[in-house]
């Protein structure tokens, strides 16, 4: 396997563990504006990924069918969304700062389903980071190795913020900081799981490409809409959380389209 493709899978774990070992610096959670503008910045940073590196190139892919050249990347999203709807609605799980759990009735305790919401929200990058490494191994063109690393460095900036938000947490729950680093750490290892799956998928099924793409970015935007955009912007200062988000859209978009 080709060094850069393995360094760019790993790209957003390393995010993800990085901020995880916030727990052996930080006494206590991260302040709630703090809390705020990261998020603000992760859902702007997945945005701006979603168009950008995902659907527009679904759509490059599939020029030849003139006007309906848009159909694969509907489709694609579509179904992106709808998948995760039905994740949402099956998986037990408890976002950061709610007491009241999500989806099927379970007798997880707390740690567990904070872990498990966390992992849900990175399924979605972890496939969109598969999906569009597997462009660049198709040799199309339309996807570059440079704008394939700019979306893995996107979406470790937005883990860096992810892994202190979900160890912070545990530590304050009662966890010691070893366990809470390894569990914070350990909801981001279903990110390169879901890449090396999306890439063998297209290696499978070539002409799948441009809906896995779509698929990857319709998962991404539930995760914004449906988790992100509501915990940047409740309480008060929220604009802090829209500052926040045009700043990880106009990161995201700089890094590729320069590096594209």
């Amino acid at each position: 396997m080709d060094t850069n493709l393995i360094i760019g899978l790993l790209i957003p774990f390393v995010g993800t563990t990085l901020g995880a070992s916030c727990v052996f610096f930080l006494k206590k959670e991260i302040n709630p504006n703090l809390q705020r503008g990261f998020t603000g910045f992760a859902a702007g940073v997945m945005v701006a990924a979603s168009v950008w590196s995902l659907l527009i190139p679904a759509m490059d892919m599939c020029e030849d069918m003139g006007k309906l050249a848009f159909m694969p990347a509907l489709i694609g999203f579509l179904l992106g969304i709808g998948f995760l709807l039905l994740v949402d609605s099956l998986v037990p799980h408890l976002h950061v700062g709610s007491e009241e759990p999500e989806g099927r009735k379970s007798s997880l305790g707390k740690t567990a389903m904070l872990i498990l919401a966390v992992t849900i929200h990175n399924f979605p990058e972890g496939a969109a980071c598969g999906a569009i490494f597997a462009g660049v191994l198709s040799g199309e063109g339309t996807v570059t190795m440079a704008g394939a690393i700019a979306l893995a460095i996107g979406i470790a900036i937005q883990n860096f913020p992810e892994g202190a938000i979900i160890s912070l947490p545990l530590r304050s729950a009662g966890n010691s900081r070893r366990k809470s680093f390894v569990l914070g750490m350990l909801s981001g290892i279903v990110e390169p799981i879901g890449a090396v799956l999306a890439i063998l998928l297209a290696g499978f099924v070539t002409p799948i490409l441009p809906y896995m793409l779509a698929f990857a970015a319709g998962a991404m935007i539930y995760v914004v809409v449906e988790e992100l955009v509501p915990e940047a912007s409740t309480g008060e200062h929220s604009n802090l959380g829209t500052i926040a988000f045009a700043f990880g859209f106009a990161i995201m978009m700089i890094l590729d389209v320069a590096l594209s």
